[in-house]
């Protein structure tokens, strides 16, 4: 296959993300004030500060290591952290500053993870290994931890790969199925006495909002009949601090909304491998309709037929080129699950439970 050429994810991205996994106080990004704009402000939605050094033009010709001790110097004054990241960006690394040293000259109180990283390194996954593995070294993580992640990292590129977001050249953002026809599906198969299976593979924070689509499920067999069936990846044991507590408020509103997860196949970061498990348990399982939420190209053996909900719209057109029908889009919970602490309310649910207040 030739060069992909749709916009895709950033190492640099990945290690910010993994630092916040990991519960890191502050980031620090040493490179151009505007580089990984977009994310630093949604990870400050989630609680994590992030600040830049600020890098200009003299500093690609001088260096700016006196810029990251300063700053370095200025977030232990301002925040009084516990632990901070440093992320390298293309301008920084390509110049080849030396991140190690600048935080041993600063001598904050503050544990900090250099993580070497920039825009060419590779797959995005490369950025969460070396965030990952740096947080091995300074004891932040076990080391068999590490060895999982980076298993799961592993086993999450080959998946883009063979079925996701790089196995084709180029995808267009596709908004799919309306919400309407979804539930309308999901409602009628309820109604006329059948059994919807619906299975979470979610990944991290998105599951946040991927999971309510159970929860509307359920209300909706409340009201007009049929049977239901769940199957997720919310292993409340698995994973990094905040990846462990994602799980936990999930389970606790899917319990207070009477959801019972008849299997759970992993963790919220376990998704390639958490994917294959739904996918031999939908086989076995009596269904009438399923519904797939959350990275649904990891599930093998879905029937073309099946709901899939997805938050990201070049996925979409992926799932409908392999010959899925009815394909759903929440392009916006990206953003809104940043700041969460428990499930929030998606369009797909509440066009579901609307249509359960009808009659069929």
């Amino acid at each position: 296959m030739s060069d992909v050429l749709h916009p895709r994810p950033n190492p640099i991205v990945a290690a910010m993300y993994t630092l916040r996994d990991m519960d890191v106080d502050v980031i620090i990004v040493h490179g151009p004030a505007g580089c990984g704009f977009m994310v630093s402000r949604r990870l400050e939605d989630a609680g994590v500060r992030v600040v830049t050094t600020g890098m200009k033009e003299n500093d690609l010709i001088f260096g700016s290591e006196e810029k990251l001790v300063s700053t370095l110097r200025q977030v232990q004054e301002r925040f009084h952290p516990r632990l901070v990241g440093v992320v390298g960006t293309c301008a920084s690394m390509i110049i080849g500053e030396n991140l190690d040293r600048a935080v041993d000259r600063s001598a904050i109180a503050a544990k900090v993870l250099p993580v070497e990283v920039h825009g060419c390194s590779g797959a995005n996954t490369i950025g969460a290994i070396r965030a990952l593995e740096v947080a091995s070294q300074r004891g932040v993580i076990p080391q068999e931890e590490f060895f999982r992640q980076r298993e799961m990292l592993t086993q999450a590129t080959l998946l883009e790969s063979n079925r996701g977001l790089t196995s084709k050249d180029h995808l267009s953002p596709n908004y799919g199925t309306t919400k309407y026809a979804a539930a309308r599906r999901i409602r009628d198969t309820l109604a006329n006495g059948g059994r919807v299976l619906v299975v979470l593979n979610g990944k991290k924070e998105l599951a946040y909002g991927h999971a309510d689509v159970l929860r509307a499920v359920q209300e909706c067999a409340d009201a007009v009949g049929g049977e239901t069936g769940y199957i997720a990846n919310l292993d409340p044991e698995v994973g990094l601090p905040r990846i462990r507590r994602y799980a936990s408020e999930i389970l606790r509103d899917l319990t207070e909304a009477k959801v019972i997860i008849d299997e759970t196949t992993g963790g919220l970061d376990e998704y390639p491998v958490a994917g294959i498990r739904a996918g031999e348990l939908v086989q076995r399982e009596k269904r009438d309709l399923v519904v797939a939420c959350g990275i649904v190209h990891a599930i093998p053996g879905l029937d073309r037929g099946s709901v899939l909900v997805s938050d990201q719209p070049r996925e979409v057109d992926n799932y409908l080129r392999e010959g899925f029908t009815t394909v759903v889009s929440e392009p916006d919970i990206h953003a809104r699950v940043m700041p969460a602490n428990g499930i929030i309310r998606m369009e797909l649910a509440d066009t579901l439970r609307q249509l359960a207040r009808e009659s069929p």
